[in-house]
């Protein structure tokens, strides 16, 4: 099995196709769920899509150290490759390492300043990033401004953004007040909500579409990849 076809689990092929092309080159999106449902496990998937595509990933945590974004980052690529019979697994997983840095501020200290002299350092020493996740940094804390700035970098470097926002719910999730007050600084919101046996995800913007599609899309609650078949 090549490689193309191992991120057929990815939710960002049902994404793909419900939100019209998915969140898209110099665009912000916001994943919103409770605590502890799986939004950095939801991201670290969405992260590992992109480099299967041979994407260069820029991750940043605010809320744990880099041994522990690995682990996530082996245990959503190992679960993938136990499904198929992916040929050259081991020189996968290093080209997967080689195309993802992962860098880690303390709790409130990242600002936009900061995420563009990352990126700078990146862009200089191995290439400029085709994806960023911001894990651990709630969007709903930020002012406008700074995410028009986040938004203008994306545009700049023509890379997905990927941010993250708290929801005091763990299902029926809303659009925080602070995250719809930023209007048309984010492109596409999505929602993960805890059910019996799978994590529901659930569109609640789709860049400009007025009639947001309901996508159905169940995930395995312990890697948030979707669930096998």
């Amino acid at each position: 099995m090549k490689r193309r076809f191992l991120n057929a689990r990815s939710p960002l092929r049902l994404l793909e196709k419900g939100l019209h092309g998915g969140l898209g080159p110099g665009n912000l999106g916001v994943v919103i769920a409770g605590h502890g449902v799986g939004k950095t496990s939801f991201l670290v998937g969405v992260a590992v899509d992109e480099l299967l595509r041979e994407g260069r990933v820029l991750h940043v945590s605010c809320s744990h150290p880099v041994a522990h974004v690995r682990t996530h980052y082996d245990t959503v690529f190992e679960d993938l490759a136990s499904t198929k019979h992916l040929e050259n697994v081991e020189t996968i997983h290093r080209d997967i390492d080689r195309h993802r840095s992962i860098r880690v501020y303390p709790p409130n200290t990242l600002t936009p300043e900061k995420l563009r002299d990352a990126v700078k350092l990146e862009t200089e020493t191995g290439g400029a990033p085709t994806l960023i996740v911001l894990e651990g940094l709630d969007v709903a804390t930020l002012d406008k401004g700074d995410v028009g700035d986040l938004r203008s970098l994306a545009q700049e470097l023509d890379a997905e953004l990927w941010l993250e926002a708290n929801s005091d719910a763990e299902r029926d999730v809303t659009v925080p007040a602070e995250v719809s007050a930023l209007g048309d600084e984010i492109s596409v919101i999505l929602a993960l909500e805890p059910g019996d046996r799978a994590v529901r995800l659930r569109a609640l913007k789709d860049h400009d579409n007025p009639n947001v599609s309901d996508l159905h899309v169940a995930l395995d609650p312990r890697t948030l990849l979707l669930v096998r078949n």
